[in-house]
């Protein structure tokens, strides 16, 4: 008798298991104290914050050569949780050139003063609406964080996007911004057909209708900040940065293998400079290591 009890016991705990991780999460409450930083999941449908355990790290005195961009987004994320008037902000420009890791520090420099920051991806921008009535009463401020946003004509999320930076009754609260991150200025492709509805009114260039909806949405962001490729002196710069902060010596033979680095990648951005300083100083300690 007992060990029919046992293998029953032991079933309904499988099945338990398994029905978990089918069964909306969504109803369960936020443990608000388990992270600064969470991101927004789906599963059987609906969403629920995911805490992230150990959030990236990274110091605005980390994030070399960006000085205005780094100085515009550390006071607009001041006056937002020091309850001052604030503003939505779209980051855009070259790859690698620190738009995200921007926002990250902002996170950890401010998160001791009550911010914290929701991930969400641009699928599920759609439910932008239900984080907000998750966060509105809650006494931090919150960052919806949108990476390397882009639209196609089609997306849904676009829609709920533009409700959410024109602060609507449904898609507002005074506690919560949006930063995005885009390679795309106006976050949607554009394309040469498109000039051909461009028309001439008294002398003025006036964009067609399609053209003007995309900027309409960019437009709704009352910050922009702009990121540029850098220039061999700057990813020097960067690089030597990383590498003395991962312990290595920058020296004129590490300037050397850096550019090398660039030159057989194509690029020279401070994401390929902190790619060069892990494997420069990690191959380093490896030779020392061997003898």
């Amino acid at each position: 008798m007992t060990d029919s009890l046992d293998r029953f016991l032991a079933r309904v705990d499988l099945l338990v298991d398994r029905l978990e991780k089918i069964l909306p999460a969504g109803s369960q409450p936020v443990d608000w104290s388990a992270g600064v930083a969470f991101r927004w999941r789906k599963r059987g449908g609906r969403g629920f914050l995911d805490p992230v355990r150990h959030p990236h790290a990274i110091a605005f005195a980390d994030l070399k050569d960006i000085d205005e961009q780094k100085k515009r987004l550390r006071e607009n994320t001041a006056q937002f949780v020091s309850g001052r008037p604030a503003n939505n902000v779209l980051l855009t420009g070259a790859r690698g050139t620190g738009k995200s890791s921007l926002v990250k520090a902002a996170l950890n420099e401010f998160r001791r003063k009550g911010l914290r920051l929701i991930e969400v991806d641009k699928s599920d921008l759609v439910d932008l609406p239900d984080i907000v009535d998750l966060v509105a009463d809650r006494p931090e401020r919150f960052i919806v964080f949108c990476d390397d946003l882009s639209f196609e004509a089609s997306d849904p999320g676009y829609k709920s996007l533009k409700v959410a930076l024109d602060g609507t009754i449904a898609g507002s609260a005074d506690n919560l911004l949006i930063y995005a991150t885009s390679n795309r200025r106006h976050l949607m492709p554009e394309f040469m057909h498109e000039n051909l509805e461009t028309r001439h009114v008294g002398g003025e260039i006036h964009p067609g209708e399609t053209t003007e909806e995309k900027i309409s949405l960019s437009e709704r962001f009352g910050l922009w900040l702009s990121f540029y490729p850098f220039d061999q002196d700057e990813y020097l710069d960067i690089a030597s940065h990383w590498v003395g902060a991962l312990g290595g010596k920058a020296d004129e033979g590490m300037l050397a293998a850096a550019r090398l680095w660039a030159l057989e990648r194509g690029s020279r951005s401070g994401r390929v400079a902190w790619q060069f300083a892990k494997d420069y100083v990690g191959r380093g300690a490896a030779a020392r290591a061997r003898k």
